[in-house]
């Protein structure tokens, strides 16, 4: 079986990250696997909690979350993308981070992932 492995970069908002959503469910369609999904640079705001999208626009977290839920894909967030961007906050006291993300879907991972995900893939798509 095909594997690849997918680079979100763009926010909930912007018309690639709708594209890459149907290049996921195409490849899924064509029996190929993905090995995960990793979110880098504003594409951590796919996991916002906080954020309202129309109800007349696509609904991209909708998407997510039914993606993992149907095909038990692996969402990962970079960390420190994910705290740049306000996701991960630090509460000074290191006890527990507080997390701002709208479920457990997404998993916070480091740059380390993302190189085991593209050596694992045969085709690695970034968008």
């Amino acid at each position: 079986m095909k594997k690849m492995a997918v680079v979100v970069t763009t926010p909930p908002y912007d018309n690639l990250t709708t594209t890459t959503i149907s290049i996921i469910k195409a490849a899924l369609a064509n029996n190929i696997c993905i090995v995960g999904v990793f979110f880098y640079q504003k594409g951590v705001l796919n996991a916002a909690k906080n954020l309202s999208l129309p109800t007349d626009e696509f609904q991209t977290q909708q998407q997510w979350q039914a993606l993992v839920k149907e095909h038990k894909l692996a969402l990962y967030l970079c960390s420190t993308a994910a705290e740049k961007h306000g996701l991960v906050v630090d509460n000074f006291q290191h006890e527990k981070d507080e997390l701002s993300l709208i479920d457990d879907s997404f998993i916070l991972a480091g740059l380390g992932e993302l190189v085991t995900l593209t050596n694992e893939a045969e085709r690695v798509v970034q968008l």
